[in-house]
C-alpha cells in the first residue's frame, strides 16, 4: 500500500487548494461552482502580484502588470485539472506567457515586426549577462557574439529596446541655460504650409504639361496662366468658343491621365 506525499508549495503566496480544485473539477456551471472559483482566484491573487511585480520598470503600468497577471490567473483556474499535478506550477507559465503577450501586443509606442522584437528580447538579454560580468555598455561587436546575431539585427533590435515609449512632445527639448532652455519638443516641429500641395501637384503635372501639343500647350496657358475667358482665347487664335472649350477638356483629361499613370508606376 503506497500512502500519498503531500504537494509541497514554494511560495508562503500559494494557498494549499488541492481539495477546492477537486470539488471545482466535480462541480457543473451554475452559483456554487462560480464562488467557488472566485474564491479561489482570490485565494491566488497574491501570487499573480508578485509574478507582475517582476516585469516593473520595463515601459508599463504596475496597476495594468496587475491587471493582466490576474486575468492569466483566471484562465489557469478555468483551464486546470487536479490531475495535472501542483496548481502553481500549471499556473505560473499561464500567468507570465499573459504579460509577455501584453508587452508584445499592445505596449509598442512604434510598430516594430516580430522579427525585430525578438532581436529585442536576444539582445536586452546578452546585454545584462555582460553587463553582469563587467560594469560599462557593450559594443555591438560584443552583444553579436553573445547572442549569435549579426551586427546589422543588434542594431535592430537595440532601436527596438526604445520604441515601448515615446517622447511627449511637451517634454523639454534638453537645451543649455540660455538659448532655448525651457523650449518642448513641440516648438521645434514645423507646421503644414497652405500652399505645399499646391506646390506637389504644380510639380506633379509639370511633365505632361510639356508633353502636349504646343497648340494645347498654349491654350492651356491662356486660359489658367494669364486667365483668359474661352471667348478671349477664340478670339485671339481665331477658332470657336466649342472648339476651344472641347481643346481645354481633352488637354485636362491628357495631363490628369498621364500624372496619375507616373504616380501609380513611380509607387
Amino acid at each position: 500500500m503506497t500512502t500519498a506525499v503531500p504537494r509541497t508549495r514554494s511560495h508562503d503566496d500559494a494557498p494549499d487548494t488541492e481539495a477546492a480544485f477537486a470539488r471545482l473539477n466535480s462541480l457543473d456551471e451554475g452559483p456554487e461552482y462560480q464562488a467557488l472559483r472566485d474564491e479561489l482566484v482570490a485565494q491566488w491573487l497574491p501570487m499573480s502580484a508578485r509574478l507582475a511585480v517582476k516585469y516593473r520598470n520595463r515601459g508599463a503600468e504596475i496597476e495594468d502588470l496587475y491587471q493582466v497577471a490576474a486575468m492569466g490567473l483566471i484562465k489557469a483556474v478555468d483551464r486546470y485539472e487536479a490531475a495535472r499535478g501542483a496548481f502553481e506550477a500549471y499556473a505560473i507559465p499561464t500567468i507570465n506567457g499573459e504579460i509577455k503577450r501584453h508587452f508584445r501586443d499592445s505596449l509598442w509606442a512604434v510598430h516594430v515586426p516580430r522579427r525585430v522584437q525578438e532581436f529585442r528580447n536576444k539582445v536586452r538579454i546578452a546585454r545584462s549577462e555582460l553587463q553582469a560580468g563587467r560594469p560599462g555598455e557593450p559594443s555591438i561587436a560584443e552583444l553579436a557574439a553573445q547572442c549569435g546575431l549579426d551586427e546589422d539585427e543588434v542594431r535592430a533590435g537595440m532601436e527596438a529596446i526604445e520604441s515601448f515609449r515615446s517622447l511627449s512632445l511637451e517634454a523639454e527639448s534638453g537645451g543649455a541655460q540660455g538659448e532655448g532652455a525651457g523650449a518642448s519638443l513641440a516648438d521645434s516641429l514645423g507646421t503644414t504650409e497652405p500652399g505645399f500641395d499646391h506646390v506637389i501637384d504644380r510639380e506633379a503635372v509639370k511633365p505632361a504639361l510639356r508633353a502636349l501639343p504646343e497648340r494645347e500647350s498654349q491654350i492651356l496657358y491662356m486660359r489658367f496662366f494669364q486667365e483668359m475667358t474661352q471667348n478671349q482665347i477664340a478670339e485671339e487664335l481665331g477658332l470657336s468658343q466649342m472648339h476651344i472649350s472641347r481643346l481645354i477638356t481633352r488637354a485636362c483629361k491628357r495631363v490628369r491621365q498621364q500624372t496619375l499613370s507616373e504616380h501609380l508606376e513611380a509607387a
